[in-house]
């Protein structure tokens, strides 16, 4: 299904949700006949971190202040890569078990460099943006709550605090 209609502007599409994360949604959303380039992020959870091993990630966001973050970076995308078409970034919240989506980003271009330059600059600052919380919950060990290490808020941007706290 081709979501994003070519005779409309472009589309900024955001979406944060409890649901299972598609890639064929995300990229599908970002279609465009005058596009030549789509370039898709996908973030998943891995089963382990610093040795330990991972079971699932949990994901908890401040939505209305999340939703205007990645609002302001789909305008920063605009500011910079003026040729893009289509952004499409879904966030999941709530349990992700491993090898699921936590993130998708999908950004269309005329061309791949615009693109590919969006994606990363997406996630790189969604990271570091965006109120967003991941807890990491591990095999034999209390579940930790990570800050990215990109964050800004935070200052130094290393450390982690843990949920019995």
């Amino acid at each position: 299904m081709d979501m994003a209609k070519d005779g409309g502007g472009p589309l900024d599409l955001i979406k944060l949700t409890t649901d299972k994360l598609s890639t064929d949604t995300v990229s599908d959303s970002v279609k465009c006949s005058s596009c030549g380039a789509i370039s898709l992020f996908i973030g998943t959870t891995r089963d382990n971190f610093e040795g330990k091993r991972v079971v699932q990630l949990e994901y908890e966001a401040y939505v209305p202040m999340a939703e205007s973050e990645l609002k302001k970076i789909c305008t920063e995308i605009r500011a910079r890569w003026p040729s893009v078409r289509h952004i499409c970034i879904h966030h999941r919240l709530g349990v992700v078990p491993i090898t699921e989506a936590s993130v998708i980003i999908g950004i269309s271009s005329p061309h791949r460099s615009d693109s590919l330059e969006a994606v990363k600059y997406c996630i790189d600052t969604l990271k570091a943006t965006v109120p967003i919380w991941k807890k990491e919950i591990y095999e034999s060990e209390e579940p930790c709550w990570k800050e990215n290490k990109e964050c800004l808020w935070t200052g130094s941007g290393a450390g982690a605090k843990h949920a019995d706290l």
